[in-house]
């Protein structure tokens, strides 16, 4: 079984210490391929700088996550930009919109979502995208930009059902976490996978987050890893009531298509 986490913060402090470690995990649990995700000035290059130190194995994304949009200047564009040039990134983002945190106000954060979102379409290069409580403002943005951008992807998808239409009516795809596992928040998401077309679904950790609540053992440290990913796609595959081979067979064709990957 070959799967492809298109989404790990593999440049976290917490993988300082053992990065080496945790990608022979993840290469003993089937991960063939894994997207580092670049999410602020100083974390997109770093995630580009891992991509080229293990090349057929990890890629990066550059961005800036809402979070961080206070920081976005015309220097940080360029610095995008110029980091884009590169073929190890292979999306624009993460960026969006997040209104449940609020740590860039939203004006900022709109300017900087939008800046990146020309930033795709100048480059041709697919988008990685975060949204949480900002559905409306975040579709706006993004019709602003119909027919212009390539493909889409809204990472990390814990929102409700007509969230969930509005992507796939537009044909974008949905990445799906451990946050599935959560008998808390992600019950909800049980129930709304069996409605993801087959060929829109991609899976990840968003790694060292969201570590799955199903796994046994608990590790002591409750770092997720993107050895976990084998533990999601199985519960994934349980719900959407396939074979998990046909569930990691299809996600990793995606994914491959999605950002453009070379097989590994």
């Amino acid at each position: 079984m070959q799967l492809i986490d298109i989404g790990a913060n593999l440049g976290h402090d917490s993988f300082t210490h053992d990065l080496d470690a945790v990608l022979q995990r993840a290469r003993d649990a089937g991960v063939v391929q894994l997207v580092v995700t670049g999410a602020s000035r100083e974390g997109s290059p770093r995630a580009l700088e891992l991509a080229q130190q293990h090349p057929g194995f990890l890629f990066a994304t550059a961005g800036v996550h809402p979070h961080h949009a206070s920081e976005y200047t015309d220097e940080c564009d360029g610095e995008l930009r110029a980091l884009h040039a590169h073929p190890q990134v292979v999306a624009v983002g993460e960026c969006g919109l997040d209104y449940f945190r609020d740590l860039s106000p939203r004006p900022a954060q709109r300017r900087a979502f939008e800046r990146q979102l020309q930033i795709a379409v100048d480059t041709g290069k697919p988008l990685f995208l975060h949204q949480r409580d900002a559905h409306d403002d975040f579709m706006a943005v993004l019709r602003d930009f119909d027919g212009q951008l390539a493909a889409v992807v809204v990472h990390c998808f814990t929102g409700s059902r007509p969230e969930l239409f509005a992507y796939l009516d537009q044909d974008w795809h949905v990445g799906i976490t451990g946050w599935l596992c959560d008998e808390r928040r992600g019950q909800h998401l049980r129930e709304l996978v069996p409605h993801i077309p087959a060929q829109r679904l991609l899976i990840e950790t968003d790694a060292p987050y969201l570590l799955p609540r199903t796994v046994k053992p608990q590790p002591s440290h409750r770092r997720n890893e993107p050895m976990y990913l084998a533990h999601i796609v199985a519960e994934l595959a349980r719900d959407r009531g396939e074979d998990v081979a046909v569930t990691a067979g299809q996600t990793t064709a995606n994914a491959r298509g999605f950002f453009r990957l070379p097989l590994s």
